[in-house]
């Protein structure tokens, strides 16, 4: 009697066949295989050339006559249940090796692998595993193993290949999902037994880990092709950190809805990371590849498309890749904006809410760095609105340093958001902020013009204020007279705010060093009245109050300085292929000539035909500026300007009616008016040295432009002062390298907490001077007294016996500069950036790093990492614990 037996794959039929057909030696016109007599498939197959009928026999007989009806140019596969006893030997005369075969399926699987062993832990893995592997087997077979034993991996990863199409040294969950974007190879794995599938996601979730789970169930579920948008939003469902208390009820309610798109999976907290991550790591490098960015662009588009349906679009702002993050943090930090200008004055609390909404959007992947400039310019004129207004200034000298230390600042920052944002919610806060930056700074105008109009009108000696017409003698020969050639640029219209972003560009090189009287801070000087080209540029180099153009500027220039060359803006041009006249080049290149001064028009053209409060003045926007520089390494740059501007407020200017053409300026009748201020004196090169000027900076007489001048208010009046000198900052006596400019609130964020210690003065590098001794008659700033160092552990640092120590052998560090800047590491957590540092502990800005690798050498005891420089080049980190510990400064008491 018959023993029961399984029914046999037919594909495991069609391997045996195979084989028994490849055997040369075996002619045979039939194979006996033992199987349930069942076949549903075509009773005749072609294998190769071969014609082969395969025939269910239950009865020997039915075996019989299978031989018998055989055609001639066909052999014969018997599938039965029988023994060899029971077929009787006239059949099994005629079949294979004369005895019934069994179909041993893993036997077939050794052959589709080239006959290699089998490893136990494959044949464990489970019927599944062999079925996937004979029936879907290539025609050619498996990729044989690279030794003698066919491995679970090995026979698992080929079948993933040949499935999901997806190459072996790539199965992880970043090929995983690249394989979610081909539609075809989805539906082949949707189409498999659901045993196999299974099976291979069990397989899957091994080798590439929890990730695997939620992306196979979204495939099996039929939304394989939204797998990646849907692992973004997941990123937004299972947060880190953790989501605020008011959100968790919406997370949780997405999570349910969420599910269906899982075939109801509910996915676990490990599952759900790894799925954010690895989508998150996948749109994050299509994202960097140019060619890939519309796909990039596509996904994200799906993901927010699903999240409406989701009805979650309200958590969007916690993504960081999906553009409508962006717009919802841009937003959060417009709305942090307009609450803290809703007051009189914004709080620190306030200000710190905004930095930590602006740390958002700049933590964001794909955001737009315009707008992020623009909110980081937000945030410092919150700061400078949040601090206490500077004290009225008593001269009309302190009103000018104030514009040139900190309300070209201001301008700077103001000129950005004034230029706004696209999405109104953010332009509205902007406007918001922008008028009461305006309110401060309309009453540091009103005071400016107030000095100014006083001091003109008395005619006051101008002592240490530094007059235009005066910038020749007490800035220019003096140089001269040390033996320095100088080129002196004129920078037609630059402004305070304008020279602080030149400067930055002019040092950003590494070439140009700027340098500042006894190493202080920046000075400006005081332009001609009323503050317009003709009369502030020509009394620049008449050395006297004076009206003129091109020809009188020239003249007056050689009158007084023989040898100089004066070059305008024609003279600057070349033809095809150089970017200076010859003539220019050869000027400067000349030992012979001391003084070469270029008026560039840049910036002043700007006002007539661009934009320039959305310009970023630099050697790459006055391209200049940067041809000059590269041919001048050999002399001292002195750069100023004739005046400064101030650009169209469009529907918010206001228009007042004048007898002159004037944009910023207008005769003396009738009386000044609000925001005009009537100056008088020898300084005013027009009607008859009696003329009305505007302080406010909306108000203009005459046609519209892009910007303009003339007018009383700083940014007008007050003109930058620049010295540069290539790689050597003690190439002039009385001039060292000059600190970091930004004041404060443009570097540093405002905490709730009490403020940070004072910076400590830096020891004087040299004797102070006579004052008849120094190069130039300029009044250094005096002192601040020196700070108390608070944190007991820089005490206990300076003090330790390991500090004496290396202090003498390790760095040249004075005691003070190493307490300022251990002091402002500390203040802020232990990370600073180099501005910061160099702005705590009175470094020179070129000479920060230096001294930073200096205090490296002298805190890193046998190379422990106790200070570093972080990976972004700018900010310094200091390691609190390590130094206690490498410095024995526990605290005992």
């Amino acid at each position: 009697m018959a023993s029961s037996v399984a029914v046999a794959q037919p594909a495991a039929i069609r391997r045996k066949v195979e084989a028994w057909l490849d055997r040369s030696d075996d002619e045979s016109v039939a194979l006996a295989l033992r199987a349930t007599p069942v076949w549903d498939g075509e009773p005749v197959v072609s294998i190769g050339s071969v014609k082969v009928r395969i025939v269910p026999c239950p009865t020997p007989l039915a075996a019989r006559a299978a031989l018998h009806d055989r055609a001639e140019d066909e052999r014969v596969v018997l599938l039965t249940d029988l023994s060899d006893a029971e077929l009787g030997d006239g059949i099994l005369a005629h079949v294979s090796q004369c005895t019934v075969r069994s179909v041993d399926p893993w036997e077939v699987v050794r052959q589709l692998f080239g006959g290699a062993a089998l490893d136990p832990t494959l044949v464990r893995t489970g019927r599944w595993v062999c079925d996937a592997l004979t029936d879907l087997a290539p025609a050619t077979g498996w990729p044989r193993p690279a030794g003698t034993v066919i491995t679970r991996d090995h026979a698992l990863r080929s079948l993933v290949t040949a499935q999901l199409g997806i190459r072996p040294d790539q199965i992880d969950s970043a090929g995983l999902l690249q394989w979610t974007t081909d539609a075809a190879a989805l539906l082949r794995f949707t189409g498999l037994p659901e045993p196999i599938a299974d099976g291979l996601g069990g397989y899957l979730s091994d080798v590439v880990g929890p990730a695997a789970a939620p992306i196979l169930a979204a495939v099996r579920a039929g939304h394989g092709t939204d797998v990646i948008p849907l692992g973004l939003l997941v990123g937004l469902l299972w947060p880190d950190p953790a989501p605020r208390p008011a959100q968790q009820t919406e997370i949780a309610v997405a999570r349910v809805r969420l599910e269906a798109r899982f075939g109801g999976r509910r996915l676990t907290d490990p599952e759900a990371k790894a799925f954010r991550t690895a989508a998150e790591a996948w749109t994050d490098r299509i994202a960097d590849d140019p060619g890939s960015r519309g796909e990039a662009g596509r996904l994200h588009a799906r993901a927010e498309t699903l999240a409406a349906d989701l009805e979650m679009t309200g958590l969007l702002g916690g993504s960081s890749i999906l553009p409508s993050g962006f717009t919802h943090r841009m937003r959060d930090f417009a709305a942090a904006v307009r609450l803290a200008v809703s007051g009189s004055r914004p709080g620190a609390d306030q200000v710190a809410r905004a930095q930590d909404a602006l740390a958002l959007v700049e933590g964001h992947r794909a955001a737009d760095t315009g707008r992020i400039g623009t909110a980081r310019m937000a945030l410092r004129l919150l700061r400078w609105l949040s601090a206490e207004d500077d004290p009225k200034p008593r001269t009309l000298h302190e009103a000018l340093h104030r514009q040139v230390r900190v309300d070209g600042w201001v301008d700077r920052a103001r000129l950005d958001i004034f230029a706004g944002d696209t999405d109104p919610a953010v332009a509205e806060a902007y406007r918001l902020l922008h008028r009461a930056v305006d309110t401060r700074r309309g009453r540091h105008d009103e005071q400016f013009a107030t000095l100014l109009a006083a001091s003109t009108k008395a005619d006051e000696p101008p002592g240490t204020l530094l007059r235009v017409e005066d910038l020749l003698e007490r800035i220019v020969r003096p140089v001269m007279k040390r033996g320095h050639r100088v080129l002196l640029l004129v920078m037609d219209g630059m402004s305070v705010a304008a020279a602080t972003e030149l400067a930055e560009s002019v040092t950003s090189g590494g070439t140009w060093l700027e340098l500042a009287p006894d190493g202080g801070p920046r000075t400006g000087v005081l332009a001609a009245l009323p503050t317009v080209t003709d009369v502030s540029r020509c009394s620049l180099f008449s050395g006297r109050i004076a009206v003129g153009q091109q020809k009188q500027e020239i003249a007056a220039l050689t009158a007084r300085f023989p040898s100089a060359v004066l070059l305008h803006k024609g003279d600057l041009r070349a033809g095809a292929g150089a970017a200076l006249a010859p003539d220019v080049v050869a000027a400067l290149a000349d030992e012979t000539t001391p003084l070469v001064a270029a008026v560039v028009n840049t910036i002043d053209d700007a006002l007539d035909r661009s934009e320039p409060g959305t310009v970023v003045w630099s050697t790459e926007t006055v391209t200049a500026v940067r041809d000059l520089l590269a041919l001048a390494t050999g002399r001292v740059v002195i750069v100023v300007s004739d005046h400064g501007h101030v650009i169209d407020r469009g529907p918010d200017g206001v228009v007042r009616p004048s007898p002159s053409s004037e944009n910023r300026w207008r005769p003396a009748t009738p009386p000044p008016g609000d925001g005009e201020v009537l100056v008088t004196g020898s300084r005013v090169a027009a009607g008859d040295g009696a003329v009305v000027l505007p302080w406010r900076e909306d108000i203009r007489y005459g046609p519209r432009k892009s910007g303009y001048h003339g007018g009383a208010s700083a940014a007008e009046a007050v003109i930058p002062l620049l010295v540069f000198s290539a790689h050597d900052e003690k190439v002039l006596p009385g001039w060292s390298g000059a600190p970091v400019a930004s004041p404060a609130w443009w570097r540093e964020p405002v905490t709730a907490a009490a403020p940070a210690p004072a910076p400590v003065r830096r020891p004087a590098s040299r004797p102070p001077q006579p004052a008849g001794d120094t190069l130039f008659d300029l009044a250094a700033e005096p002192a601040a007294a020196p700070a108390a160092l608070p944190p007991s552990l820089v005490d206990r640092l300076l003090a330790s016996d390991l500090y004496r120590q290396r202090r003498g052998t390790r760095a040249p560090l004075p005691d003070a500069r190493v307490a300022a800047l251990v002091a402002a590491l500390l203040a802020r957590g232990g990370r600073a950036t180099l501005e910061t540092l160099a702005a705590a502990a009175e470094v020179p800005a070129h000479r920060i790093r230096f001294t930073v690798t200096a205090l490296q050498k002298l805190l890193q005891v046998e190379g422990y990492p106790v200070l570093e420089l972080d990976p972004d080049g700018h900010t310094v980190k200091l390691d609190q614990d390590l130094l206690v510990e490498q410095f024995g400064l526990a605290d005992d008491r």
